[in-house]
């Protein structure tokens, strides 16, 4: 049992129940960030980009997942400042300056969310949502349902983060490739490619600097 929670509503003056409420709707999102933050932000993009570059360098565990989903966390953290300074300012410092009610500060931090999943959102996985959903057609980004916006706004981020992991593979590839077909024309069928390739991988990775376009790449994407 919450300490300080008392579930008999009935018995309590209505300043309290509203306080009473007010705690348990803040459990409630608390539990619910890490799917806000993983479904409703920037970071399944880069968390799956920064997992194909692991991937295709065939390097297995480096970097380790710490630092691939700290550094994810970190640039999610960087492109969803302006939105994260808009919820703070026009909903959250009015709700606790108590200027505004609380469904008029659940509405003002939705309309920023809503920009920008929407902008980052293929009409045509909208649209999916919406005829299956029987919506309504909408008029304008703030008349989006959330409960439409969000699958549609995270398949699209999927979409997106495959396309950049698909370009990512192929100089990769090639060096895969080549080495394989040297390394078969040589006779030496009993080595593994990935061994003699891996080298020649990190070297062109650390040549082009590419954790840099890569990362600049992911922040190029959202501008």
């Amino acid at each position: 049992m919450i300490p300080g929670i008392d579930t008999d509503f009935l018995s309590q003056q209505p300043h309290d129940v509203t306080s009473t409420m007010g705690l348990l709707i803040l459990l409630t999102v608390l539990t619910l960030s890490p799917s806000i933050l993983i479904l409703m932000t920037s970071f399944t993009r880069i968390v799956i980009v920064l997992s194909f570059v692991r991937t295709s360098l065939s390097t297995q565990n480096m970097p380790p997942n710490q630092v691939i989903i700290g550094l994810a966390l970190f640039l999610t953290f960087f492109i969803m400042a302006p939105v994260i300074g808009d919820v703070n300012k026009n909903a959250v410092q009015p709700y606790l300056d108590h200027k505004i009610t609380q469904k008029e500060a659940i509405k003002r931090a939705e309309a920023p969310l809503k920009s920008f999943m929407a902008k980052e959102t293929r009409q045509k996985d909208l649209q999916l949502f919406l005829d299956y959903g029987k919506y309504k057609q909408p008029k304008t980004i703030q008349d989006i349902p959330l409960t439409a916006l969000i699958p549609a706004f995270t398949i699209s981020e999927l979409k997106t983060a495959f396309q950049m992991g698909f370009m990512i593979f192929i100089p990769f590839l090639i060096i895969d490739m080549v080495v394989a077909s040297v390394m078969m024309a040589m006779g030496m069928m009993m080595v593994p490619p990935v061994m003699i390739s891996l080298p020649f991988k990190i070297l062109l990775f650390v040549m082009v600097d590419g954790w840099y376009l890569i990362v600049k790449s992911l922040l190029v994407s959202y501008s």
